[in-house]
C-alpha cells in the first residue's frame, strides 16, 4: 500500500518541528514506514460461485448471460458465463481460486468485491449488480482440519439424484422406496394402514395439537398424550435459520446481496438488484512456493441441475397481529407463493381476532433453484375494500435443501409406522444415515441386536427406552436405532419454528408471528409419508340434561298478606357462553317452609372439545357484525334461585356454579348437603366421566362477606352426544316427548297458588284457616245483632197489635 499525502508538506512548511518525511517512490509520494505497514503473507482465496438467483433487468433488458468477476487485494478471478439463466441459474464450474497477498491481521484485509458482468451482444459488458464484504473473518479456516476425514472420497458431485453414483444398499429385501397407489400421500406400505376402534377412540383426544401443547408446556389442553409416550417437537422462538446450533443453513453457500448503487435521492438505500449464492474458504499459503500447498476446501458438492420438489407448508397459528379494523381486530388468511404458483385461502379467513389459529397444510410442487423462495402472507379481509397486508415472511427453500443439518424434514424423536407420530420422511432412519456416512466420509455403521456402533460410538436401546412407557407404534429396532444415532449428529429436530412479519410498507416494524414449518421432498426420491393432520380440533356437540326435581331450606324472603314468611320460588339456569339460552322452571307460589316441587327438565346444547375441555363458542359481538368472534369457555353451569314478584322485580336469592369437568360431588339427602361440601375439594367429579349425576347441591348467598345456605336444589344432570339426543328424545319442562325419564306434574301443597288469580282458593286456604274462629265469632255476632235488630223493630209493633185486637 501506498500513501499519497501532498498535505505533508504543507504541514512541514508550517511547522519546522515536525520529522523528516519518509523517502519519496515517486514525485509527491512517499513510502510507507516499516513500522505502520503490515505484514503480508500468501493467501488462497477458495470461491464456491454456485449461482445467482433473482436477478433484475438492466436498462430495460433482462440478464440473461451473465458471469462472476472477484477482486481482493488488486487479484481478480473471473467465473464461467451461465448460458441460461431462466433454466439454470448457476454456473457450470463452481469453483474458482485465487492466490493473493494480504495481512496477517484480519483487522487489516482488503475487501472482497463481487462484480456481476451481464454479457451482452455486440461486446457490451455492463455491470448489472456487485456486493462488498467487508468483514473476511467469517471465512478463514484451517486447510488442514477435516484432512483425516477427507482423505478418500472426492467427487466433483454427489448428490440424492438417481443420476449420481451413491449407492444405498440397506436392507436389499426391500426397495429405497416402496410402490405406492398413485394417490398415495396419505398412505404408504410402510405404514401400517389398519384402523381399529382402539385408534379411532385414541384419535378423539390424541392428534397432532396434543403434540404440540405438551410441547409448549400447556398440560391441561394435552391430556393423557404425555403419559402414553408419544413425541414431542422443538418449538423455536425464532426463525429457523437464525438458530446458531444450525449455522443459519449457510453451511453449505451463503446470500449476498446484489446492489446497483444509490439513486439520485441520496437519503434512499441502494437498490436491490439479485442475490449472488456462494461462499469463500480463505487460508494462509506456505512463504515457498516449492512446499506442497494445502487441499482444496470445496469437494463433495450437490448436483447443479434443477430439483423438483414437493412442498408442504404448515401454517399452524399466528400471534401479536397489527389490528387492521376500526374494531382494533383484524380477519386473517394464508397466502402462500412460490415463483409463479400462489394459493390464497381467503375463502377460510378468521374474523375478528389477533390470535388466530389456522390449522392448513399447503402442499405444492417447486423447482429449486428458480423457484427457491417461498413467502407466506397474511391479508386482512375486507369485504368493500381492497384486503391489506399485515405482513410477509419469505424463506429460502434452497438453502434448507442444500444444508448438511438436513433442513428439508425434521427428525422426530421416534421411528412409527402408526399413529399420529407416523413417519414421514421419503428415506427410512437407516437410509438417511447411510447417506449421512457418505456425505461425512466417516465409516458405515454396525447394527448390532440391540445397539449400532457409528464413528466410534455406541448407541443403545435401553438408553432410548428404558423408563419410557410402551408406544405400540414403533416400527422395527434397526430403525429405532439408527434413528437415535442421527439425532446426536446435531441434525435438525422436528420442529415448528416462530417467524417475524414485515409489512413492505413498513419494513422495520413487526407486524406479528407466525408459527409454522415446512417440509421439503425430492420427487426423485419418491413420495412421502403422509402429512401431519394439523387441523384444528373440531368441537363436538353435546346435550345438557338438567332436571330439577325438589328444593329445600330456601330463604323465605317475602311476607304473604296475613304476614306470614313465604317465597314464591323459581330456578333459573344457563351455560356459561350461552346466556341467550336461559330457561327457566315454573313458580311453586306460598312456599311457607322453603320447599319447592318442580319436575321440571332444562337441555343445554353446547358445542365442547373434548382434548381441550373448553366450550367453544361463535356468536356475533353486535348485531350489525358480519362475522360470528369465537371464544373458548369452561363448561360451566349457572343455577340460581330467584322469588317470584308480580309487581316489581323479582328477588334474587342464591346461586349454584357446577364446572362439568370438576364439579362438586352431590349429597345424598338434603340433610347431609351443607357450605362444608364446598370446602372439600377431593369431592369433585367430571361429568363428561360420569355421564349422568343425581344428588342435592347447595345454593350459597352473601350476607355481608359471609356465605350462607340459601337453598338446596335436588337435580339429575347428564350429558349426552347428538347420536343420543336423537335415539332418547327430551322435551323441555314437562313438554312432549315428555320421556327418558317422563317427568309428573309436581305434587304440591294445596296452598300453592296465585292468590289474587284464585280467589275461592285465598278465601279458604288463607283467610279461612288463620282467622276460622275469627269468622265464626264475627258471623255470631252478626246473626245475634240481627235478630236484636229485627226484636227491636218488629216489638212496639207486635205489643200494639196484642193490646188493641184490631181483628177480633
Amino acid at each position: 500500500p501506498l500513501l499519497a499525502s501532498p498535505s505533508l508538506s504543507l504541514f512541514q512548511s508550517a511547522d519546522l518541528d515536525l520529522p523528516y518525511p519518509p523517502p519519496q517512490r515517486e514525485p509527491n509520494i512517499y513510502m510507507v514506514p516499516q513500522g505502520i505497514k503490515p505484514v503480508l503473507q500468501r493467501t488462497a482465496i477458495e470461491i464456491l460461485a454456485w449461482g445467482l438467483r433473482n436477478v433484475k433487468s438492466y436498462q430495460l433488458s433482462s440478464v440473461t448471460s451473465p458471469s462472476l468477476l472477484v477482486e481482493c487485494g488488486g487479484e481478480m478471478a473471473q467465473s464461467c458465463v451461465i448460458r441460461n439463466l431462466k433454466k439454470n441459474p448457476n454456473f457450470d464450474v463452481s469453483v474458482l481460486f485465487m492466490e493473493v497477498r494480504l495481512p496477517r491481521e484480519d483487522l487489516y484485509c482488503p475487501p472482497i468485491v463481487i462484480k456481476v458482468i451481464d454479457n451482452r451482444p455486440f461486446g457490451r459488458k455492463p455491470v448489472v449488480g456487485q456486493c462488498t464484504i467487508r468483514s473476511l473473518e467469517e471465512f478463514y479456516c484451517d486447510p488442514y482440519a477435516e484432512e483425516a476425514e477427507l482423505a478418500v472420497m472426492q467427487r466433483d458431485d454427489m448428490s440424492l439424484t438417481p443420476r449420481d453414483d451413491v449407492l444405498i444398499d440397506i436392507d436389499d429385501k426391500e426397495p429405497l422406496i416402496p410402490a405406492q397407489p398413485a394417490d398415495s400421500l396419505t398412505s404408504s406400505p410402510i405404514i401400517n394402514t389398519q384402523t381399529s376402534w382402539a385408534s379411532l377412540h385414541e384419535e378423539e383426544f390424541i392428534d397432532w395439537w396434543s403434540k404440540f401443547y405438551a410441547s409448549v408446556g400447556e398440560r391441561e389442553k394435552c391430556g393423557s398424550y404425555l403419559e402414553k409416550g408419544f413425541d414431542t417437537l422443538k418449538v423455536f422462538e425464532t426463525e429457523l435459520e437464525n438458530l446458531e446450533d444450525y449455522g443459519g443453513l449457510s453451511d453449505f453457500c451463503h446470500t449476498f446481496k446484489l446492489y446497483r448503487g444509490r439513486t439520485q435521492d441520496a437519503n434512499e438505500d441502494p437498490t436491490v438488484v439479485g442475490e449472488f449464492k456462494g461462499s469463500f474458504k480463505i487460508y494462509a499459503l506456505p512463504d515457498d512456493p516449492t512446499v506442497p500447498a494445502p487441499p482444496r476446501q470445496f469437494h463433495q458438492l450437490p448436483a447443479r441441475g434443477p430439483q423438483e420438489c414437493l412442498l408442504r407448508v404448515y401454517i399452524i397459528r399466528a400471534f401479536d397481529l397489527q389490528p387492521k379494523d376500526s374494531n382494533g381486530k383484524c380477519d386473517p388468511y394464508v397466502k402462500i407463493s412460490v415463483g409463479k404458483k400462489s394459493i390464497s385461502d381467503q375463502d377460510h379467513y378468521i374474523p375478528c381476532t389477533l390470535e388466530p389459529v389456522f390449522g392448513k397444510m399447503f402442499e405444492l410442487t417447486c423447482t429449486l433453484p428458480l423457484e427457491k423462495d417461498l413467502k407466506v402472507s397474511l391479508y386482512d379481509y375486507d369485504l368493500l375494500s381492497k384486503d391489506e397486508k399485515i405482513g410477509e415472511t419469505i424463506i429460502d427453500l434452497e438453502n434448507r435443501f442444500l444444508s448438511r443439518f438436513g433442513a428439508r424434514c425434521g427428525l422426530p424423536q421416534t421411528y412409527c409406522i402408526s399413529g399420529p407420530n407416523q413417519w414421514r420422511d421419503q428415506l427410512r432412519p437407516t437410509q438417511l444415515l447411510h447417506l449421512f456416512s457418505l456425505h461425512r466420509n466417516c465409516k458405515a455403521p454396525i447394527y448390532k441386536s440391540d445397539r449400532i456402533i457409528f464413528r466410534d460410538q455406541v448407541y443403545n436401546l435401553t438408553d432410548l427406552e428404558d423408563g419410557k412407557p410402551l408406544n405400540p407404534h414403533l416400527g422395527p429396532v434397526e430403525e429405532r436405532l439408527a434413528l437415535y444415532a442421527l439425532q446426536k449428529q446435531g441434525l435438525v429436530l422436528e420442529h415448528v419454528e416462530t417467524r417475524r412479519l414485515y409489512s413492505p410498507l413498513q419494513p422495520d416494524i413487526e407486524q406479528g408471528k407466525l408459527q409454522m414449518w415446512v417440509d421439503l421432498f425430492p420427487k426423485s426420491l419418491g413420495a412421502p409419508g403422509p402429512p401431519f393432520n394439523v387441523t384444528p380440533r373440531k368441537a363436538k356437540r353435546f346435550f345438557l340434561r338438567c332436571i330439577v326435581w325438589n328444593a329445600k331450606d330456601v330463604i323465605l324472603d317475602d311476607f304473604s298478606i296475613t304476614g306470614e314468611k313465604m317465597s314464591d320460588i323459581y330456578v333459573k339456569g344457563w351455560m356459561a357462553g350461552y346466556e341467550e339460552n336461559k330457561q327457566k322452571t315454573d313458580v311453586h307460589y306460598r312456599s311457607m317452609g322453603g320447599e319447592g316441587n318442580f319436575n321440571w327438565r332444562f337441555v343445554f346444547p353446547f358445542d365442547y372439545l373434548l382434548a381441550e375441555q373448553v366450550c367453544y363458542v361463535a356468536k356475533k359481538e353486535h348485531f350489525w357484525s358480519l362475522d360470528k368472534t369465537e371464544n373458548k369457555v369452561a363448561p360451566r353451569l349457572v343455577l340460581q334461585v330467584w322469588d317470584n314478584d308480580k309487581f316489581s322485580f323479582d328477588d334474587y336469592l342464591g346461586s349454584l356454579q357446577l364446572d362439568l369437568n370438576s364439579m362438586l360431588k352431590p349429597a345424598k339427602t338434603a340433610e347431609k348437603c351443607s357450605l362444608d361440601m364446598l370446602d372439600d375439594p377431593v369431592k369433585l367429579v367430571s361429568l363428561f366421566e360420569q355421564k349422568t349425576v343425581k344428588g342435592w347441591w347447595p345454593c350459597v348467598a352473601e350476607e355481608g362477606e359471609k356465605k350462607i345456605i340459601a337453598g338446596k336444589l335436588e337435580m339429575t344432570l347428564e350429558i349426552i352426544n347428538e347420536q343420543e339426543q336423537d335415539e332418547r328424545p327430551a322435551g323441555l319442562g314437562r313438554d312432549e316427548p315428555n320421556m327418558n325419564p317422563k317427568l309428573e306434574d309436581p305434587k304440591r301443597p294445596e296452598t300453592s297458588f296465585l292468590w289474587f288469580t284464585s280467589p275461592y282458593k285465598t278465601l279458604k286456604y288463607i283467610l279461612w284457616r288463620r282467622f276460622k274462629w275469627v269468622f265464626l265469632i264475627v258471623l255470631f255476632i252478626f246473626i245475634v245483632l240481627l235478630f236484636l235488630g229485627i226484636f227491636i223493630y218488629a216489638f212496639p209493633n207486635y205489643a200494639a197489635m196484642k193490646l188493641v185486637k184490631p181483628f177480633s
